[in-house]
């Protein structure tokens, strides 16, 4: 099975991790898990400021300070995965790596913001759940 886990860096994301490694099924070294997280990105004036290279760089410093901890995390339990980073807007990008990559199912944590809330923040999971054309486990 092809897992993308869509990873923030949250007690969200610390959760669903719980969730995975307590499930045998999902947790299996005989699975492929992605890792993938996206950056917010940097206002056009100040990436124009710093220039390509260290908006760059702070993009992929951003990424690794997420991801890392995952992926210790699932070398300490023999799995290999790799790791996607991207710029711009979380739940899009979420959607369009699964349904590019053709993954089985993306697992993701959920702040679980009320109706109210995701009409006036917006939520990355509603996003993923819109736009998502694979299976979506969200963990709360």
């Amino acid at each position: 099975m092809k897992i993308l886990l869509a990873v923030d860096g949250s007690a969200y994301t610390k959760k669903m991790l719980g969730y995975v490694a307590t499930h045998d099924e999902l947790f299996a070294a005989s699975n492929e898990f992605t890792l993938v997280t996206a950056q917010t990105p940097l206002p056009p004036r100040a990436r124009a400021a710093v220039g390509v290279d260290i908006a760059n760089q702070y993009y992929a410093d951003e990424a690794a300070k997420v991801t890392g901890p995952v992926v210790k995390f699932l070398k300490r339990h023999g799995i290999e995965a790799k790791v996607v980073t991207k710029v711009g807007a979380a739940g899009e990008l979420i959607a369009k790596t699964a349904n590019a990559g053709k993954f089985d199912l993306v697992m993701m944590g959920s702040h679980g913001h009320s109706a109210l809330g995701n009409l006036v923040m917006g939520s990355v999971a509603t996003q993923v759940l819109a736009q998502c054309k694979v299976p979506v486990l969200l963990v709360r």
